[in-house]
């Protein structure tokens, strides 16, 4: 009996499509919102269990991703050590249950949010810099990069 697979064009457009930092963003920002904005109360319920699930989903796709753009960078490079810290960190969050003590689910869902602006922040800036150069160059890089 014969799969069905994706055709071979779309499975590598899936591939090389950026992941959608914006959307990610946003949806950070509507449980860090309320924290510039006392007035505004953060989602409960079901409404919070539905961004908690698209925070965890979001992180999903961003880490891998990140990993990705991150392997191609000097091993020497500090944007990398910082990007890989935070892949732990986000891993860390993901792994993690709610709990009373640190906000409920209400804090547990921010804490979601924060870690995944912050990778959003780590895959922004190290896309920006274009492909990571290798061979004699790639000291320079790194050390232009600090700077």
């Amino acid at each position: 009996m014969k799969q069905a697979t994706a055709p071979k064009a779309m499975a590598e457009e899936q591939q090389t499509a950026p992941p959608d930092l914006a959307t990610m963003r946003e949806t950070a920002e509507l449980l860090l919102g309320p924290d510039g904005s006392p007035d505004v109360l953060p989602p409960v319920g079901d409404e919070l269990a539905a961004h908690t699930a698209t925070l965890r989903g979001q992180l999903e796709l961003l880490i891998p991703e990140l990993e990705n753009v991150v392997t191609r960078l000097p091993r020497e490079s500090i944007p990398r050590y910082c990007a890989l810290a935070c892949i732990g960190e986000a891993r860390g969050k993901l792994r993690a249950e709610p709990s009373r003590r640190y906000g409920g689910d209400a804090g547990y869902a921010r804490r979601l949010a924060r870690v995944l602006r912050a990778l959003c922040d780590h895959y922004q800036n190290i896309t920006a810099w274009g492909p990571a150069p290798r061979g004699a160059r790639a000291l320079e890089y790194t050390q232009t990069e600090a700077q």
